[in-house]
């Protein structure tokens, strides 16, 4: 019993450090980043984001799964070449597929997106909010 105990937590301590070696553990200017991105609004409008501010789907803000809040990060559609700059003030996006950010419906809009629901995407890390 003890041996399988030790086993399975030795288990779990290496997935967490497989996990935590997928994305960098501090983030410097200048760092990009491509896959898709995604867009949320009205049923979000209003909520509570991750860092504890009210979402506004009218702000140019977005959500990242790691990049620290407060960062300013530029998206560009490579459909397109439209881009933005977010503030990233949430985490997301939850989904299985290879989206990185979810960005704002404001921030949809200019990125020209909102028809096709997602769209492949370059992110480029402008300014690191605190880490």
């Amino acid at each position: 019993m003890r041996q399988s105990s030790f086993f399975a937590a030795a288990l779990f301590i290496c997935g967490l450090l497989a996990g935590c070696a997928s994305y960098p553990r501090h983030y410097d200017e200048g760092y990009t980043q491509r896959g898709l991105a995604s867009w949320y609004g009205p049923d979000f409008d209003g909520r509570r984001t991750a860092d504890g501010e009210t979402f506004n789907m009218r702000e140019l803000t977005a959500a990242h799964r790691h990049i620290p809040f407060g960062s300013i990060v530029r998206v560009t559609n490579l459909q397109n070449g439209a881009s933005v700059d977010v503030r990233i003030n949430d985490r997301g996006p939850y989904s299985d597929d290879d989206r990185i950010i979810d960005v704002s419906s404001a921030a949809a809009d200019i990125l020209q997106m909102k028809r096709a629901g997602t769209v492949p995407v370059e992110i480029e890390l402008l300014h690191v909010g605190p880490q």
